[in-house]
């Protein structure tokens, strides 16, 4: 939220958020929006991380469509096809993909349209992270990728380039700066699995020591 973030900057004072250089964040305005006011030098990043994760919701966005018409024209072939268990085919990265898995996406994709539009959209635009250096090929990149997604048909690539027109510049900045929120990522995903193992810690105390313990910032002798 928002405001968390406020109280963050505002917690470590105005001279040290104008020390800061680069902040990588998911992309939300509210966040932008909080970074501009207090870390007033630093630069925006859109974090790689989460700018394929949106892509992986597109074009999960797109299969959800898809599988509704199906269910539609009762066409029972295609909803086995697309259904929630193979959803993951169509958000794994094509090199992680097993020789079936390839061979089953490779089928789908050739009996719908749609859905291959989508997954060719989605390799297009993470070819922009083997570019290279080269701030103009990459700019030239990401803005012939977005008119190609305007103009795909597909509501879900159209409403996502639309909101990455207005956020270019940082995706842009990934390729000078490269930093990631993933460390921090990891920590959240280590402090929910604590809050389900211990079915929710009423001493917030004792839960920030295993927060510490859990993701490495304690010494080990002292957090016994």
């Amino acid at each position: 939220k928002k405001e968390i973030l406020n109280r963050y900057y505002e917690s470590i004072g105005a001279v040290n958020c104008s020390k800061i250089k680069t902040v990588a964040l998911d992309g939300a305005q509210t966040y932008i929006s909080s970074t501009n006011k207090y870390a007033v030098n630093a630069m925006i990043v859109y974090d790689r991380f989460h700018l394929i994760q949106k892509l992986n919701n597109t074009v999960d966005a797109v299969r959800k469509i898809e599988l509704k018409k199906a269910w539609g024209n009762k066409d029972q072939e295609l909803i086995d096809m697309m259904n929630c268990k193979q959803r993951f085919i169509l958000l794994k990265s094509k090199k992680k993909l097993t020789e079936n898995q390839a061979s089953r996406l490779e089928e789908l994709c050739s009996v719908n349209k749609p859905i291959f539009k989508a997954i060719l959209l989605k390799e297009t635009f993470l070819e922009i992270y083997s570019i290279g250096n080269d701030n103009k090929v990459i700019d030239q990149h990401l803005e012939d990728w977005l008119k190609e997604a305007k103009e795909s048909n597909l509501n879900p690539f159209i409403t996502l380039a639309e909101k990455l027109k207005e956020k270019k510049q940082y995706i842009l900045n990934w390729f000078i700066q490269k930093t990631s929120s993933a460390i921090s990522e990891g920590f959240n995903n280590k402090i929910k699995r604590l809050k389900r193992m211990a079915y929710g810690y009423k001493d917030i105390y004792y839960f920030r020591l295993k927060i510490h313990q859990h993701c490495g910032l304690l010494n080990p002798r002292l957090a016994t």
